[in-house]
This record gives structure tokens, C-alpha cells and sequence, in this order.
């Protein structure tokens, strides 16, 4: 969750990874509140763009970041959603694609040494998670619908075009 400026409309441009490896497990990283760390909750791997870079250098840079994974293959966005959500003392407003990506390793293992301060003070861990495991959470998990559009990927491959997912707002 890099820390750069919102664009000209108030929108953070955020890139997100739908990290799968290859028995299908998704990698959700584990945050919570700065000022509340009981206010938990599992999330995708990304952040916002900085600079000129484009949304697929910013998955790409955001994944190795926050995980340590470099072997991966990007593929095509997924979804894209709107979310709006207080932390760490101020609204976010973000404007989220998601690109599916596949590591290249059966045990791909994360190594969060590139957080920023932001995130080593709300970033406690990372965990794969089976189709079955995320369906039977009962952890918050971003974005809320993440169970079943796992499963519709799994189950119907990438869509042709992006997904527009309900915008969230917390």
C-alpha cells in the first residue's frame, strides 16, 4: 500500500494480484488497524501506482514488495472495483484493478522486506489459502465477494473482458 498522491480526480490508481500458485491457493496477506490491531482482516497482495508507471509495473512492483515473489507470470485483469474505507486516520478512495498472476514455483515462499512504514506497523503476515478454506472463513476478507469469484475463476477460467464488481464502501 504505497503511499503516493491521489490522482487529479481523488482516486488512488491501485494495481491488486490475484497470486495463484500451482495447486490453485490464493495468497491473501494479513493487516489490521494501526490504532486497533483487533480490527483484522485478509487482503490481496498490491498498491498505488508511483510516478509514470502503469498498472502492470505496479502489480509487479507491489507483489515483490509486499511478498518477496518475483516468479511469477501476469495475466490479464480480472475485476475492477471502487472501494472507499477509513485507515490509519483517513479515507482511501481507490480505483482497483486486479490482475490474476501465477508463480512459477509449487512453494513459492513470501518475504515481506520492501513494506513501507505504513505496512510494517498493519502487515502481520501472509498465508495461501485453498478455494475450500477461503469459502469457509470466517476472517473479513477484501474484497468481500474474493470466495466466489475465486471459485468462478478457478472454475470458468479468466473472464474475456474486466468485471465490474459492486463498489465497496466501509
Amino acid at each position: 500500500m504505497s503511499a503516493d498522491p491521489a490522482a487529479a480526480d481523488g482516486l488512488r490508481k491501485v494495481s491488486r494480484v490475484i497470486l495463484l500458485d500451482p495447486q490453485d491457493r490464493i495468497l491473501l496477506l494479513h493487516g489490521f488497524e494501526p490504532q486497533d490491531p483487533a480490527d483484522d482482516w485478509w487482503f490481496t497482495p498490491g498498491g498505488g501506482l508511483e510516478g509514470s508507471e502503469t498498472r502492470e509495473e505496479a502489480a509487479l512492483r507491489e507483489l515483490a514488495e509486499e511478498t518477496g515473489i518475483t516468479d511469477v507470470e501476469l495475466g490479464p485483469v480480472l475485476w475492477h472495483r471502487y472501494c472507499s474505507f477509513p485507515f490509519d486516520g483517513r479515507r482511501w478512495e481507490q480505483d482497483e484493478w486486479y490482475f490474476l498472476a501465477r508463480t512459477r514455483t509449487a512453494r513459492a515462499e513470501t518475504v515481506m522486506g520492501g513494506l513501507t512504514e505504513l505496512e510494517r506497523r498493519s502487515v502481520i503476515g501472509a498465508r495461501w489459502w485453498t478455494s475450500e478454506e477461503l469459502s469457509a472463513a470466517r476472517e473479513t476478507v477484501y474484497p468481500t465477494r474474493l470466495a466466489g469469484l475465486l471459485r468462478t475463476l478457478l472454475d470458468d477460467g479468466p473472464p474475456d473482458v474486466p468485471v465490474v464488481l459492486a463498489p465497496e464502501i466501509v
